[in-house]
Order: structure tokens, then C-alpha cells, then sequence
């Protein structure tokens, strides 16, 4: 595999190494695990998707578009109460 330099502020740089080395692992270890396991936002779509489809043949939950932003906004309102605390 090839690398690839990648241009960051020296401050992000050497809180990536910082965290990569709380783990054991060298920055570069760290930054391709992250890669390889966080989601792009096609892939976060598609799961979604998948998820709405098990819990539509599981037990008949298929909530349209409006209830979805109504949760959503529940969500957003349970999360920032929670970090006012």
C-alpha cells in the first residue's frame, strides 16, 4: 500500500499522536484504524436503511417523515439537557 502525506495543523497532529499512543499504537496504526472503522456517510445512509427495514418486518415500525424529524428533535432536546448537567 502506498502512503500518503496528509497536511494538519502541528496541534491536531500531536493530539492524534497522543491519543494513538494512550492505545499503544503508532499514529499510523491509529489514523488507518479509524479508517477502517468509522463510516462514511453513504455507509451510515444504507445501515439506517437496513435498520429501518429490520424493524418494519420484525414488528410493522415504519415511521414516515415528519415522525422521524419529531424524534430527531426529541433526541437533540434529551442530548443538550444531558450536557447541561
Amino acid at each position: 500500500m502506498a502512503d500518503a502525506n496528509v497536511r494538519i495543523p502541528v496541534e491536531a497532529r500531536d493530539r492524534l499522536a497522543e491519543i494513538a499512543a494512550a492505545e499503544h499504537l503508532s499514529l499510523r496504526s491509529y489514523l488507518a484504524h479509524l479508517a477502517e472503522t468509522l463510516l462514511t456517510p453513504a455507509e451510515r445512509a444504507e445501515r439506517a436503511e437496513q435498520a429501518r427495514a429490520a424493524l418494519k418486518a420484525w414488528n410493522g415500525y415504519d415511521p414516515d417523515a415528519a415522525h422521524t424529524r419529531q424524534l430527531d428533535a426529541e433526541l437533540d432536546r434529551r442530548l443538550a439537557q444531558a450536557q447541561i448537567r
